[in-house]
């Protein structure tokens, strides 16, 4: 396996001059269900910050952590109503940033939403959800996405199983396992209205995907993701080892997830909708570089870069 990785990695080099530690949408299959991460997962344990050593550990081993009450009821309902602002707005609807249902015209989620709300922004800088990034990433960090997702009742599609990171490194050139997702429920999470679902320990484990990337394989798979979407025998292998944890709760709730563990979630099969807010935050020496496996990098509502600014999109 080393010397396949080797021979893989050497040949990429020479075709990019630089080093592809996770190689995916490859046009052969490497032999192997998954790559070893090469990358720590918890490298600020030094940085000062709202998380205990109990709870560093607990992401660290299952790669993700959830925790209730990050948000007041008065902060959950202000959020709500900007979140319900920002849906309601006609102009956003044929927007490249704007994701709809499949089968409807109602907004799913709305991109680079800290550009599009200030309310949104200056929670990106909230102290207490910077430096439980901080804890965990050990560096400064930049929002390389943002997003609020909406599962109306009756009506929210699912989320196939995926890496974030598969994508980002394919797609957007993001190097290195340097990101965290913190996603924040502004509607109850039950079992029954499609809450996210992640598979533990699975962020060890890089997984592959064959093909190529189709060309703005963006304005597709918002919808529903085929390139990168591992396959169901992988997935089963990963299941079978740690199972798979939903991690449910109040308006409020903060879950804090590796940008490699594997996640997906049903259909909304009740009358009450789903929302959250969602912010990825990166290192910055983490940055963007050439795409891994497309021929050209995303928009930049999906991809920021560390110095990127307000502006209308």
């Amino acid at each position: 396996m080393a010397q396949v990785n080797a021979r893989y990695n050497e040949q990429k080099f020479e075709q990019n001059q630089r080093e592809d530690f996770y190689p995916t949408r490859l046009s052969e299959p490497l032999g192997v269900s998954w790559l070893k991460r090469h990358d720590e997962v918890v490298r600020g344990r030094h940085v000062k910050g709202p998380l205990s050593e109990a709870q560093l550990t607990e992401f660290e081993k299952n790669g993700f952590l959830f925790i209730p009450g990050f948000l007041d009821e008065a902060e959950v309902e202000e959020y709500r109503r900007e979140l319900d602002a920002l849906l309601a707005r006609d102009d956003y609807r044929n927007r490249d940033f704007t994701v709809t249902e499949p089968s409807s015209d109602e907004i799913r989620s709305l991109f680079a939403v800290h550009f599009l709300s200030q309310k949104f922004h200056k929670l990106t800088e909230d102290p207490k959800l910077v430096d439980s990034v901080r804890q965990i990433l050990g560096d400064d960090v930049y929002v390389h996405q943002s997003r609020v997702n909406y599962k109306p009742g009756f009506e929210g599609k699912g989320f196939d199983w995926h890496s974030d990171f598969e994508t980002w490194h394919a797609e957007d050139g993001m190097p290195r396992m340097g990101a965290i997702s913190a996603s924040i429920v502004l509607t109850d999470n039950h079992e029954f209205n499609g809450p996210l679902m992640l598979v533990p320990g699975s962020h060890q484990a890089f997984v592959p995907s064959l093909g190529e990337t189709p060309d703005d394989n963006y304005k597709s798979s918002l919808k529903k993701q085929e390139a990168g979407v591992p396959s169901k025998e992988v997935l089963a292998k990963l299941i079978e080892r740690n199972g798979i944890q939903a991690p449910k709760g109040k308006a409020g709730g903060l879950l804090l997830f590796d940008c490699n563990t594997m996640h997906g979630s049903n259909a909304n099969m009740s009358p009450d909708p789903r929302s959250n807010i969602f912010f990825v935050f990166n290192r910055r020496d983490n940055a963007m570089q050439e795409p891994f496996g497309a021929k050209k990098q995303r928009p930049d509502f999906l991809a920021h870069t560390p110095d990127q600014r307000w502006r209308d999109l």
